[in-house]
């Protein structure tokens, strides 16, 4: 199985912007469960504490394996979902490892 990690920083400088931004990039990528079939299991999260050290937002998602993260990536759910979040994001960390 692998674990699909992602991290964003939101591009708005004001705070509540920033937060309405996270909160709606975490509402589309939960939105994905029972959606895209190749998630077994998909968990993300604005920031809760520590605003001014923390990423806005998280994405913990487990897939099979490799070609099941390569699906999911071109899945037309997954794309929507990356759009919206490419025109609020500024930054985006990832890592992928098994589990």
């Amino acid at each position: 199985m692998i674990r699909h990690v992602v991290m964003w920083r939101m591009a708005a400088a004001d705070a509540g912007e920033r937060a309405a931004h996270a909160a709606e990039v975490a509402r589309r990528l939960n939105a994905l469960a029972g959606v895209v079939p190749q998630l077994r299991a998909v968990s993300a999260g604005a920031n809760a504490a520590f605003p001014d050290v923390n990423w806005d937002v998280v994405l913990v998602a487990d897939v099979d394996d490799l070609d099941a993260l390569a699906a999911y990536q071109v899945h037309p759910a997954h794309e929507e979902a990356g759009a919206y979040i490419r025109s609020v994001a500024a930054a985006r960390a990832a890592v992928d490892f098994e589990v």
